[in-house]
């Protein structure tokens, strides 16, 4: 691939991964790899324009039905799908299913855009990963099928060994931390073909691991803050994204809106750039955070 590739536009499509949970800002935003990704093409490109559509506990049904027509319609140099991995991690799913609307996804997107993105997700190292671990690669196989299929770029998270370590992983265990996030954009900035800026595959300094008491500390943690609401929204049939939709996403609409930087704007974060509609006009009204 060109190293020194240009890219004038991206759009995100997916769930809580691409959200960027939990990678935190001071203001209660999140900003996540895609948005990191994002200002990087930005400050390469002027009048780079960006569209994050991922909303946190999406399944890959509600994926395709809510945000790949929108993401299409925007006809952005690069797309990013990450999706289905929510169905795997439940107890019942049905990997028919996810494989029939993976590859629909893929077959709408792929036409839309100048260069597809799909990846093969990170797994934090514990149990959880080892119960599931079948499914998900079942997964990614399909994944490099579609990537054969479409001419993708597949970026192998999943074949990193550091992004399985939990210190890259927040409290909840579901999400990667900043440094994590921070990786996967560096992950994908060379997976388009742009000169890399750190290897993102390094692992951490040695540590030495906690004890036992520290340990069940966090385990207690984790099951109050995250694993027992976690269940009964599994069990009222609720979900983390109800109500919620993609950072430029005008749900009242129907359609997806651009943001750009600011002029003179220089390290602002995404959530304060300014929107533009897909012709390029410029509206007043201010991103939401």
């Amino acid at each position: 691939m060109d190293i020194n590739a240009s890219y004038t536009s991206l759009v995100a499509v997916g769930d809580s991964f691409t959200e960027g949970m939990s990678d935190l800002l001071p203001d209660g935003s999140y900003r996540g790899w895609a948005d990191v990704l994002a200002s990087r093409l930005a400050a390469r490109t002027p009048g780079f324009r960006y569209a994050n559509l991922a909303v946190r506990g999406k399944l890959i049904g509600q994926i395709v039905d809510e945000q790949v027509d929108a993401a299409a319609a925007m006809r952005a140099d690069v797309v990013t799908l990450v999706g289905g991995l929510n169905d795997a991690l439940r107890p019942k799913c049905d990997m028919g299913m996810v494989r029939a609307r993976l590859e629909e996804a893929a077959e709408r997107l792929a036409p839309s855009c100048r260069r597809l993105v799909l990846m093969r997700s990170p797994g934090r190292n514990g149990p959880v990963m080892e119960r599931f671990r079948p499914r998900m690669e079942e997964l990614f196989a399909l994944i490099d099928e579609l990537a054969a299929r479409h001419d993708a770029v597949v970026v192998d998270l999943y074949g990193a060994p550091v992004l399985g370590d939990p210190r890259l992983w927040d409290v909840d265990r579901l999400h990667l931390t900043a440094e994590g996030h921070r990786r996967v954009a560096e992950a994908v900035w060379q997976a388009l073909g742009l000169p890399p800026e750190s290897d993102w595959r390094a692992p951490l300094p040695a540590a030495v691991p906690p004890g036992w008491a520290t340990r069940r500390v966090a385990d207690v943690r984790f099951a109050r803050q995250h694993l027992l609401p976690w269940i009964g929204r599994r069990l009222t049939g609720r979900s983390s994204g109800d109500g919620r939709a993609g950072a430029q996403f005008n749900a009242e609409l129907g359609r997806a809106f651009w943001v750009t930087p600011q002029e003179g704007g220089g390290e602002a974060p995404v959530a304060a750039w300014r929107r533009v509609e897909n012709d390029g006009r410029e509206t007043s009204d201010r991103p939401r955070s």
